[in-house]
């Protein structure tokens, strides 16, 4: 058996933004993680692929003001949040982002959480963020730009990335599937051990 963890993501069908199941099994590897994808991420409405290097951006955070890039948080676990404030489904995973995932590893120096609104300006995005009560960075994402670096523009959110420490996606979230959740909580948990 290789070394690795073995995560199967399996995509939902739900009634708000659907997805399709494939039969097809994609095997990705990378030095220290086995990912096993049976989800088809294009019907998903991805167009990255686990695998790929993550696209670079740039993005204003919203509460401080100052700007992150991607490609310098390289050396680092890094999980992306897309969400929105008009997103129901983002707000049932927001709070199980903060407590299981956020809190536990916030000090953690090889690890970093970007929420990433999509299109909103910065009153809605800080009001969002004290209603949900989560602490991580959320940046603005004017015109969904970032957003559609990693998904087709007219496909929903909410949607979680997570980019191993050389840059590469090693896992794609869609939507909140507490099965698909404990898997991706489970493999950030592992690599930051």
């Amino acid at each position: 058996m290789k070394k690795g963890i073995f995560i199967l993501l399996i995509a939902g069908v739900f009634a708000a933004c659907s997805g399709n199941k494939k039969s097809e099994k994609d095997i990705i590897e990378s030095d220290s993680v086995q990912v096993i994808s049976t989800a088809n991420e294009e019907s998903r409405g991805y167009i990255v692929q686990v695998g790929d290097t993550a696209p670079d951006f740039s993005m204003v955070l919203s509460t401080t003001g100052d700007t992150v890039k991607l490609s310098q948080l390289r050396g680092k676990l890094v999980m992306l949040q897309f969400t929105a404030s008009w997103c129901g489904v983002c707000r049932e995973e927001m709070p199980h982002i903060e407590t299981e995932i956020w809190q536990k590893h916030k000090d953690n120096p090889n690890f970093a959480l970007l929420g990433i609104d999509r299109d909103e300006p910065a009153e809605t995005v800080l009001k969002f963020i004290k209603t949900t009560g989560v602490t991580y960075p959320i940046g603005l994402d004017p015109n969904a730009d970032i957003f559609g670096l990693y998904a087709d523009k007219d496909a929903g959110i909410t949607r979680n990335v997570i980019i191993d420490k050389d840059g590469k996606i090693i896992m794609l979230t869609r939507l909140y599937d507490p099965q698909e959740f404990a898997q991706m909580t489970e493999l950030i948990n592992e690599i930051l051990k």
